[in-house]
């Protein structure tokens, strides 16, 4: 029972990394265009989606990876599955994120990588 016990808790956390990855590649695309129609517009709204389906899935998995491998060797040891130690997850995974984003800025960015 311990075993499903934390089987489902990884998989709560590794939904919630995946939706902090949806809303970092939703903060670089940007809002999404009005209300126009047209081939351009109807194109620009494929190209965008089909980036969001191919990289939600990689960068959630990095983040999701990354608070795996920080609880198992630290959180796990230090907090007990009360409210604290549930903010704490959280905002892990938010500071992992950010540290995701930003080495995804600076490889794309600054040092040209992506």
């Amino acid at each position: 029972m311990t075993i499903l016990k934390q089987f489902l808790a990884y998989l709560f956390w590794i939904g919630v990394s995946f939706i902090a990855a949806f809303g970092y590649i939703r903060i670089i695309l940007g809002p999404e265009p009005g209300t126009k129609s047209g081939f351009l517009a109807f194109l620009y709204l494929l190209i965008r989606n089909a980036i969001i389906v191919e990289l939600v899935p990689i960068i959630g998995s990095i983040i999701a990876v990354l608070y795996i491998l920080t609880d198992v060797f630290y959180l796990k040891k230090k907090l007990k599955n009360n409210l604290k130690g549930i903010i704490i997850r959280f905002i892990s995974i938010i500071v992992i994120t950010l540290a995701v984003g930003v080495i995804h800025y600076l490889l794309e960015k600054v040092i040209d990588v992506i």
